[in-house]
């Protein structure tokens, strides 16, 4: 894996995003296992032990698919183009801005300042562009943080509902408006600091499952975001192989683990066409 030689975020909001998320994380992996875990289940029990090592299992996969996402160099810089496969009808063209051959699914990024290999967006969480390289890893943080979210949701309710005493409609506006908390009576007690870490649960778990449906989407379409719209390249080689392309030959098992390699499919540079695979594929049939 080629690491980025730029990591720090650029701007205002990829610095806000990314302390936030380095902050928030950590913080309700502190309060599930260590304030709710021992609440519902006694500490040494099997049943604690369970949830223990499945609450931490998340978490190794949540900071793993961060890290390799941030740290995976996938721009045009690290790459040596042949020029013997330049072909304006592939999709080839030059970045005006890197004043350099740029290959097809490749686009600039203005944050990034760089052309980024099968770029699908940048993200302002990770400080980073997602594009070939570290597609893999962005999917799995995602989906990690959308299971983390939803298994935090479902054992947050029998925690922070017998401890929360429960007035209408204040309890309600403040559920609805998690800033309401610092308006309408925040007294700085552990119950209300439980209840904003349960609201941001919430949120994450809506946020993050948007977002693994629309991605997901993508990726079993055989597109990215920059391409959704776009009708005059079609690189879908059917739901199966495309997941190849973004998870790699061990794409049975990246789904458990972040360190384990898988080799990808393609090069980032040459693409294989729906027309022209799915031709061969018919022929070898």
């Amino acid at each position: 894996m080629l690491i980025r030689r730029k990591i720090l975020p650029r701007t205002a909001s990829d610095i806000l995003s990314t302390t936030f998320l380095l902050i928030i994380v950590p913080l309700l992996y502190w309060f599930e296992l260590w304030v709710v875990l021992p609440n519902l289940y006694e500490p040494g029990s099997a049943m604690y032990i369970f949830h223990f090592c499945l609450g931490s299992f998340i978490m190794i996969n949540i900071v793993g698919n961060f890290t390799y996402t941030v740290l995976s160099d996938t721009s045009t810089q690290r790459v040596v183009v042949p020029t013997s496969k330049m072909n304006i009808k592939e999709g080839w063209r030059l970045c005006a801005v890197c004043t350099s051959i740029a290959p097809p699914r490749s686009w600039h990024c203005t944050t990034c300042d760089t052309c980024i290999l099968k770029r699908d967006h940048h993200c302002i969480f990770t400080a980073c562009c997602v594009g070939h390289y570290n597609h893999r890893y962005f999917l799995m943080f995602i989906f990690y943080l959308f299971v983390a979210t939803v298994y935090s949701f479902a054992y947050n309710n029998f925690f922070i509902w017998s401890r929360i005493h429960f007035e209408f409609p204040m309890t309600i506006v403040k559920l609805v408006f998690p800033v309401a908390i610092f308006i309408f009576g925040f007294d700085g007690s552990m119950e209300q600091f439980y209840l904003m870490l349960y609201i941001v649960t919430v949120i994450g778990m809506l946020f993050t499952g948007a977002l693994c449906v629309y991605h997901f989407n993508l990726l079993f379409n055989g597109c990215t975001s920059d391409e959704r719209n776009k009708k005059n390249y079609s690189y879908s080689l059917g739901w199966k192989q495309n997941i190849k392309e973004v998870f790699g030959d061990k794409w049975y098992l990246v789904w458990l683990i972040p360190y384990v390699p898988s080799k990808l499919p393609q090069d980032g540079v040459s693409w294989h066409r729906s027309s022209k695979w799915n031709m061969n594929n018919s022929k070898c049939k």
